[in-house]
């Protein structure tokens, strides 16, 4: 009867979101159902008013809406624009250098924002015109940036480790500590590829390269520096503030807001106080599909543990395979399966205590497993048909989301790679942790 049951709330909450329903309400549809059926202890609709409510009260989650609010700040005051002029001042007349400095451009804008849509707007609209005029083609250019803006979600701070650690109860500084490797290693292994790419497809304008490179040196270094040097310090406050433990991820949150305003408002002067209200409404309306989907998850949550789904999963997987290395390999194909269809904090809010049993059974670090999670889910942003960057990308540079998906099937490739090699390696997440 349970197991029935189970298969039976999978399947409307499928049914929900093939029908184009949105997830919140696939998800609320999925907890109800033992409670239309008259199961006893279900999830009842005043039980699950009150979650919602109650998941106000997870301080740890306060987080969120914070680093969307300096991600927001921080794009309002074309800080991406100085990273970039920083990393294009010392690569930008190498080969795939301005393709490189795209890409260190999205992993430190990551630091700022823990988002991947956020990071692969705020530096696609400010890269891809000047990309593009400097002769690379469009396409291409696209699916870097979306692919790249997908490290937004792995190097820290980041808003999947928070929804991970406040579902699972996993150290959120752990986390932190842990995504700054794997994102190092990803951006490493795609700027590769772009040397690569251009040295074999001569796809590079030399000479608008050259005039955009000497017209960046004219300015001279103190000058690219001294402008730049304030974006330069907002992930090394926030992150260090953290790792030093000089204040919780949730502070550093906050901390990373106010040194986005005092910066963007009385250095840059690139943000008039008159316009906050704005940012501000902005970052609410980016925040509140999350703490919709987080209670609705937790009762969805709840309702599977009652049917005892997460004890026979794990009994399953258990019985079905022999070793630990290919049950991670099932649970890749699986989230990136997933990742193509469901947003990244629905699928880790509702799949992470479910697999976390199991996890604990075959003795993987959590720490670990949550990264390999948000990698995975982080190659979704970029995979067909709803991957999110590539509707980020499609509206700036105008091209059609799947013809940016197959320009960067390569790139996917890379980002695969080093999933895998996170996944087989835990000593890259880890190393870091006591």
């Amino acid at each position: 009867m349970d197991i029935s049951l189970v298969g039976w709330i999978f399947l409307v909450f499928i049914i929900c979101l093939l029908c184009g329903v949105p997830v919140v309400i696939a998800m609320a549809a999925g907890a109800l159902l033992p409670s239309l059926l008259g199961i006893a202890g279900a999830t009842t609709m005043s039980a699950l008013v009150r979650s919602i409510f109650g998941s106000a009260e997870n301080t740890t989650l306060i987080a969120i809406p914070l680093f969307i609010l300096a991600g927001n700040i921080m794009s309002e005051g074309q800080i991406a624009k100085k990273l970039y002029d920083i990393f294009a001042y010392f690569v930008g007349n190498k080969t795939g250098g301005l393709l490189c400095a795209t890409v260190m451009t999205c992993l430190f804008y990551g630091a700022i924002s823990g988002s991947a849509p956020a990071t692969a707007a705020a530096v696609g609209g400010m890269t891809f015109p000047l990309l593009v005029g400097l002769g690379y083609e469009k396409p291409f250019v696209a699916a870097l940036i979306a692919t790249a803006g997908g490290l937004g979600v792995i190097i820290p701070p980041s808003i999947p480790f928070v929804l991970y650690s406040s579902t699972t109860g996993v150290s959120l500084g752990d986390m932190f500590i842990a995504g700054f490797l794997p994102g190092i290693l990803i951006g490493a292994l795609l700027m590769v590829y772009c040397v690569i790419h251009c040295k074999r497809s001569k796809c590079e304008n030399k000479e608008l390269l050259e005039e955009n490179y000497q017209r960046l040196r004219k300015r001279g270094l103190m000058r690219v520096l001294l402008d730049g040097i304030w974006a330069l310090f907002s992930p090394v406050i926030v992150l260090g503030g953290i790792y030093l433990g000089i204040f919780t991820p949730t502070e550093a949150a906050c901390v990373s807001v106010f040194y986005s305003l005092i910066i963007s408002i009385f250095v840059y002067h690139s943000i008039k106080i008159p316009n906050l209200p704005a940012l501000f409404a902005t970052s609410i309306r980016g925040v509140a599909p999350i703490c919709l989907i987080l209670p609705l998850a937790t009762a969805f949550g709840r309702v599977l543990i009652m049917l005892k789904a997460p004890a026979r999963l794990s009994e399953f997987i258990a019985a079905s395979f022999n070793s630990t290395a290919l049950v991670l390999l099932m649970i890749l194909i699986v989230f990136l399966i997933l990742g193509m269809f469901i947003d990244t904090a629905p699928a880790i809010v509702v799949m992470a205590p479910i697999l976390l049993p199991t996890m604990k059974a075959l003795e993987v670090n959590l720490v670990h497993f949550g990264i390999i999670m948000t990698v995975c889910l982080a190659i979704g942003c970029v995979t067909p048909p709803f991957g999110v960057n590539l509707f980020v990308t499609s509206s700036l540079s105008k091209i059609p989301p799947m013809t940016i998906a197959r320009k960067g099937f390569a790139m996917i490739a890379v980002f695969i790679c080093a999933l895998f090699l996170i996944t087989y390696i835990p000593g890259i997440s880890t190393i870091f942790l006591s």
